[in-house]
């Protein structure tokens, strides 16, 4: 026997001192081996203590393993794998070499591949398809492998819910999505060991699901800031020779956030607004949708967010007008020219009507507006009913888009009539804005028209139209 062989053979025998063993009091379907001691490996395991479950960690040096959660064992790499069906492989890919001499001990067990790559396509294969050449009498399953080591300690209180997982073997896929489920995640299967490279993909994305709501928010923020700077500003150079390129930074700027915000809104309700149409064209709910509305459909939190957001940009800017420079030596000029001619002034009811009304409807909007946007966050959602959820966001939203859009015609009130209003023959933004609001709020009004709206609660409910026709036994009445 050589050095190395003996110095393994009392590695091993110091791993399994008595006061190390595994408990056996536990089943081995309570068990679950770890490899890895780092945070993620340390999370995992506290988490799964937490969920009752007997932890057992393998370690190249289980003596010199003092970071580990309270209450979990440490064993040799080879006595760890014999403890346990199902073990979790926490280490990264660069390390899978030590389970090549374990290829015994794994055979028949149920190898969880948690690792990730540092860039896309860093490695020929998927790590887990490499995990399964390595240890070919295992069956291996890619999962958990989308959570960060906070979200597992801290458990799945946000939007890290999700776990998916694929593999070649049903039985040890069922295995681990029991472990998901009992931690308080949502399992989802997504297939074979071939998506494991996809999986692998998720972490390394950012923010997929943001992408195109963002390039929406960008493409209308500077296609209105640069109509805005052409009217307003370049406009008033041109024709009056005046330079109020100070107005750029606020004034400017408190113009484009709530065009934005509105338009945004409105894109949030239009695709079910369409959906619906589509539905009741068809007569059917059992046809998917085109696949540019389901993308459309499923960003529509992403829309409303950022909508929200430049909702509290308009807030904002509009609050700090009173203290503006330029605001408080207009209202000083205006004033003290007020008393040198001795004029005066007659109070106009309508306008105050006008302004009331317009800055009430504001308030209410914004009001809702957070409402919905408190709403849309998974802590606050999860504690919601589906119908609860289903009034806030649709109806109340409706109603949030009612207010803006209001408040928004207001804000125009008779300007609509006047020549001035039209610089170069352009019309102002906040009417451009006007359009797709009073779209959606057009065709939502005919959707909720009793006869429409009972045509599409019956096709929701299962209803198709001609289902009769083409079954007609179906419609017959039963002859006793």
């Amino acid at each position: 026997m050589t050095g190395q062989e003996r110095s393994e053979e009392k590695s091993e025998c110091v791993s399994m001192s008595p006061m190390m063993e595994a408990d056996p009091a536990l089943p081995e379907s309570e068990r679950v081996c770890v490899f890895g001691t780092g945070d993620l490996g340390h999370s995992l395991g506290l988490r799964l203590l937490q969920a009752g479950y007997g932890v057992v960690f393998g370690s190249r040096q289980p003596h010199s393993s003092s970071r580990l959660p309270h209450g979990a064992q440490v064993l040799g790499h080879a006595a760890a794998a014999q403890s346990a069906h199902l073990i979790f492989i926490a280490v990264q890919r660069e390390h899978y070499d030590f389970l090549v001499p374990l290829a015994n001990q794994l055979k028949g067990k149920v190898l969880v591949d948690l690792s990730n790559n540092l860039r896309k396509n860093q490695y020929p294969e998927a790590n887990a398809e490499y995990l399964q050449s390595l240890v070919p009498g295992a069956e291996v399953v890619k999962g958990f492998n989308t959570l960060s080591a906070w979200s597992l300690q801290n458990g799945p209180s946000d939007a890290n819910r999700q776990v998916y997982i694929c593999g070649e073997s049903a039985e040890a896929k069922q295995a681990v999505i029991a472990v998901a489920t009992k931690l308080g995640f949502s399992a989802l299967d997504r297939g074979s060991i071939s998506v494991a490279r996809e999986l692998e993909d998720f972490p390394l994305q950012l923010f997929p699901q943001w992408r195109l709501p963002l390039r929406i928010a960008i493409g209308l923020s500077a296609a209105f800031f640069f109509y805005l700077l052409i009217r307003d500003i370049i406009y008033a150079y041109v024709t009056q020779g005046k330079d109020i390129s100070f107005r750029i930074m606020v004034s400017l700027a408190n113009k484009v956030c709530p065009i934005v915000s509105l338009i945004m809104l409105s894109l949030c309700y239009l695709p079910g607004v369409l959906a619906s149409f589509l539905q009741l064209y068809r007569g059917t709910k059992y046809r998917r949708f085109p696949d540019w509305l389901d993308r459309w459909m499923l960003c529509r939190k992403q829309l409303g967010l950022l909508a929200l957001g430049f909702a509290f940009l308009h807030v904002l800017y509009t609050l700090i007008i009173p203290i503006r420079y330029f605001v408080r030596f207009k209202v000083t000029e205006r004033t003290v020219s007020v008393i040198r001619e001795n004029r005066t002034t007659e109070f106009d009811t309508t306008t105050a009507w006008r302004s009331d009304s317009y800055l009430s409807l504001g308030i209410l909007g914004f009001g809702l507006y957070v409402l919905l946007g408190i709403t849309s966050l998974p802590s606050v959602s999860n504690a919601l009913s589906w119908r609860e959820f289903s009034f806030v966001q649709s109806k109340l939203g409706h109603l949030t888009l009612l207010l803006c859009t209001a408040h928004t015609y207001l804000y125009g009130w008779n300007r609509f009539l006047s020549s001035s209003t039209y610089k170069w023959y352009t019309p102002p933004g906040y009417m451009l804005c006007l359009v797709l609001p009073s779209v959606v709020l057009l065709l939502k009004l005919l959707l909720i028209t009793p006869c429409v709206d009972r045509t599409i609660t019956r096709i929701r409910q299962g209803w198709e139209r001609g289902a009769d026709q083409r079954n007609p036994k179906d419609s017959q009445p039963l002859i006793p």
